[in-house]
């Protein structure tokens, strides 16, 4: 981790580092002081009138952009490109003249080009459809652009080994499906729901919305391209110390996290003989790797229910398992008797002593020991589920089906039984 921080230091050193709480997180004294030296972060514009831009600035590498509005994806894009061995400490230069942008050493977000071999990362011009692979089919922004061509090298740092590394490339694809591909698609107008309903609520919380609050306001007198550019910088910054904590998120917490659901999901055979039960020996986030894992490892049967002890009061947990990550259906609830019943109560129903509860909707129950949340477990495996326990709402138009014809047949039968009226008597008492 240390290698990591000192290795975005060196990229850009004129604040500490920031929380992403934080959304100024650029004293304009600081930025001040930073531009004394070309080892650190400068932004700056052609019509600036400092000067800088025809000379370069110093020494080093220069990385531009456009100038005007800014959003997230070149800001991100920007703060990336300078974290990699090619563009560390480069200068970034705003602007929108084909000439200066031609003598520039990467170009991102402007300039109607894509060229990798040029380190040309516009995504406006028509024709373009770059994705970013591996079975995700959202169009790349500025930021996405310079992930796929750069992410690895990124990541492999933070972790201090080889690109060619299997845990950096897991990690450089979770990243971009947690962090960039949200980047991308809300800068290219995307929705994230196939839908023409409109939305319930509005979020402006979002890192593309936040980011997008650092422009200048049209109501500040001072609209100066040093006021834009200065803003810019706590753009980068902001976007950037997100991504930061993203990545070593994913490397302390979400890495470990996958290994030992990987080993539980493995040894659910030597937990009961019906394959559908995994017990965590240690607690860690776990739902969206076990669903990734099994999809992965064509896992069949799938889990039903995953055991792990409650920190605090040391009892066990029998959870089931949703039918997806984001979806509050089980695929086997525990058994619907056993719902809302607590310790004694609970134990003398279904036979197994020290249970402590059953959520009443049967997502969850709780067991003093072990042994006996794994009893619950295969109780609730062993247990016939009726239709209507495992989806009530989708069992009613059975049920009102088979109620109807149900009644249809009973007054079938009770109309076959009454005497037959002769056709011709109920042709006359028609015509009456």
């Amino acid at each position: 981790m240390l290698a990591a921080w000192r290795l975005s230091q060196r990229a850009v050193t004129f604040i500490p580092r920031v929380r992403s709480q934080t959304l100024n997180p650029l004293p304009m004294a600081a930025a001040a002081a930073a531009a004394a030296s070309p080892k650190r972060l400068r932004v700056y514009s052609s019509v600036s009138g400092d000067g800088r831009s025809a000379n370069g600035a110093g020494s080093g590498k220069r990385v531009g952009t456009h100038n005007g509005s800014f959003h997230c994806d070149e800001a991100l894009g920007c703060y990336l490109i300078r974290l990699t061995s090619q563009f560390a400490g480069a200068d970034v230069v705003r602007t929108r003249d084909p000439q200066i942008l031609d003598t520039l050493d990467a170009v991102l977000d402007v300039g109607g080009v894509y060229d990798p071999s040029r380190h040309r990362y516009d995504h406006h011009q028509k024709g373009f459809n770059e994705v970013f692979g591996h079975g995700f089919n959202t169009k790349l922004s500025s930021a996405g652009l310079v992930y796929k061509h750069f992410g690895k090298e990124i990541i492999a740092k933070e972790l201090e080994v080889s690109e060619d590394h299997e845990d950096v490339h897991r990690l450089y694809l979770a990243i971009y499906k947690s962090f960039v591909e949200a980047l991308d698609a809300v800068d290219n107008g995307i929705n994230q729901y196939d839908t023409d309903q409109p939305p319930k609520y509005v979020n402006n919380t979002h890192l593309s919305s936040r980011v997008g609050r650092l422009n200048p306001d049209w109501t500040d007198p001072d609209q100066s391209p040093e006021k834009e550019n200065a803003a810019f910088q706590q753009a980068m910054m902001l976007a950037g110390s997100e991504f930061m904590e993203s990545v070593r998120f994913h490397v302390k917490s979400w890495l470990p996290a996958r290994s030992i659901v990987l080993e539980c999901l493995l040894s659910r055979g030597k937990v009961d003989p019906s394959e559908e039960i995994m017990v965590l020996d240690r607690f860690c986030p776990w739902k969206l790797h076990l669903f990734e894992l099994e999809e992965e490892l064509k896992i069949d049967p799938l889990t039903k229910y995953v055991l792990y002890q409650d920190e605090r009061s040391k009892s066990w947990r029998v959870q089931a398992v949703g039918v997806a990550p984001d979806r509050f259906e089980s695929r086997k609830p525990l058994p619907e008797k056993w719902r809302g019943l607590r310790d004694d109560e609970l134990s003398n129903d279904i036979g197994i002593p020290g249970c402590v509860f059953v959520h009443m909707s049967g997502f969850i129950g709780g067991n003093k020991t072990y042994e006996g949340a794994l009893e619950m477990a295969r109780a609730a495996i062993n247990l016939q589920v009726s239709k209507e326990e495992q989806d009530p709402i989708g069992y009613l138009p059975l049920l009102v089906l088979a109620t109807l014809r149900r009644s249809v047949l009973a007054i079938a039968a009770h109309m076959l039984s009454r005497p037959q009226v002769p056709l011709d008597l109920t042709l006359n008492v028609c015509h009456v």
